[in-house]
């Protein structure tokens, strides 16, 4: 805000807030930000005396009441006896579990495809180009429907595996099984576990978590600070003496080594799948609305990931490239090592619209009856209860979080590899 100054002897007058430009830029600021609290004061009160006249006053206790409905893929327990609070928070996990799997698997693909498109081998980079002009031009929708028509059509149906001689089999040592009514995989056991910590008591929201679960991230995640340690002084000696020491056995071993001793300690096995009666028994069951929305929305963003990696990569200066190729690397070094750590700073802030737009997409998961946020909570929810305003506000509420989250994180890592000017 600009500071008030007068000339000696000059007084102020109410029509110098508008003709005198010191102060009229302010004025019009003023009156705008008046004039747009005034707009939301009427909406919000209109809104409001609208839903009292038709008996709907805002209220959020119908998320204390019994859902009455069931979700097939969760993550927690669950039954129809339930809130609907709890079935929000399944459906906020499903959400987040898609939005994790799915930016893990596009950015892998996106990179590959990215650098594959500008190969000099004219038969990879035109089919590459034509993954990414495919999948950009054709709704996310209809990829989704497509991929589920797929899984349930050409994929066997559980019966196929029984008998003496099955039409189908199990694959990777008789360990997952691949059917029309999901994917069958080994779930991770432990003979002699640490239990579970429930979690916020007896509330709507309550939960159990796995000590060993977390115990083995713990660790992990002090085997990989470890390990980041090592790589740092390796850089520093690097940098001084220009000789770089071996240091991958130690970080290998500062991540692997505790995380074996964990897991013996813990007693780790798999569970198998087995097929008993007309369906498979244990193991983690992935249905098919998981897996269709997630190779869709994954296949989907990674086309346009690859654009942004290409035209990261493009940005760096083909002599970065041609001085690294006369220190004797070789090419798959020298896109490892020398151009996609500075095409980062270019492929970083449109990564983190792309990952956005996924998770957004992700909304599209009722198409094929995966029960996310939108299915539970602004779907199921809203039609039982009728309340379509809180509902939604609620749903908008946790995707604006959702996608901040994400926002957050992204521009913290790229703040850390922005180039720092001197």
């Amino acid at each position: 805000m600009p500071e008030l100054r007068f000339r000696e002897g000059e007084t102020f007058r109410l029509s110098m807030l508008i003709y005198d430009t010191r102060y009229r830029s302010m004025t019009f600021q003023v009156l705008a930000l008046i004039g747009f609290l005034i707009l939301v004061g009427w909406l919000v009160s209109n809104t409001a005396q609208n839903l009292k006249d038709l008996g709907k006053e805002p209220s959020f206790g119908f998320l204390l009441d019994p859902a009455g409905y069931d979700i097939n893929q969760r993550l927690i327990d669950y039954n129809s006896q339930n809130v609907h609070l709890r079935a929000a928070f399944v459906g906020l996990l499903n959400t987040m579990l898609i939005a994790v799997m799915g930016c893990a698997l596009a950015t892998v693909l996106g990179v590959l495809i990215g650098v594959l498109r500008l190969s000099k081998n004219w038969l990879v980079s035109r089919i590459m180009t034509v993954y990414v002009e495919m999948f950009r031009n054709i709704p996310v929708l209809l990829w989704i429907v497509l991929v589920m028509a797929i899984l349930i059509e050409t994929l066997p149906a559980p019966r196929a595996f029984r008998g003496e001689n099955p039409e189908a089999t199990m694959k990777l040592f008789d360990t997952v099984a691949f059917t029309n009514r999901g994917v069958y995989v080994p779930e991770p056991l432990f003979s002699r576990s640490l239990g579970d910590v429930h979690l916020f008591g007896q509330s709507a929201l309550n939960f159990s978590v796995s000590v060993d679960l977390v115990l083995i991230a713990a660790v992990l995640i002090a085997g990989l600070y470890v390990s980041g340690r090592i790589r740092h002084r390796a850089d520093k000696i690097q940098e001084v003496t220009g000789n770089r020491p071996a240091t991958w056995y130690l970080r290998l071993g500062v991540v692997a080594v505790p995380l074996l001793v964990v897991l013996v300690a813990l007693g780790f096995h798999l569970g198998y799948p087995e097929l008993k009666g007309f369906n498979f028994k244990g193991g983690t069951h992935m249905r098919n609305s998981l897996i269709a929305l997630w190779l869709a929305l994954s296949l989907y963003t990674a086309a346009f990931i690859a654009e942004n990696v290409r035209a990261g990569i493009m940005a760096i200066s083909h002599g970065q490239t041609e001085a690294a190729a006369s220190l004797g690397l070789r090419p798959n070094r020298i896109m490892g090592l020398v151009v996609l750590p500075q095409a980062l700073r270019v492929i970083i802030p449109p990564l983190i619209s792309q990952y956005l737009n996924l998770t957004k997409n992700s909304s599209l998961a009722i198409a094929v009856g995966y029960m996310d946020i939108t299915g539970t909570l602004m779907g199921i929810t809203l039609n039982q209860t009728g309340r379509e305003l809180e509902t939604v506000l609620m749903g908008m509420l946790i995707y604006l979080s959702i996608s901040l989250a994400i926002s957050l994180v992204m521009n913290v890592y790229n703040e850390r590899i922005k180039l720092v000017e001197r």
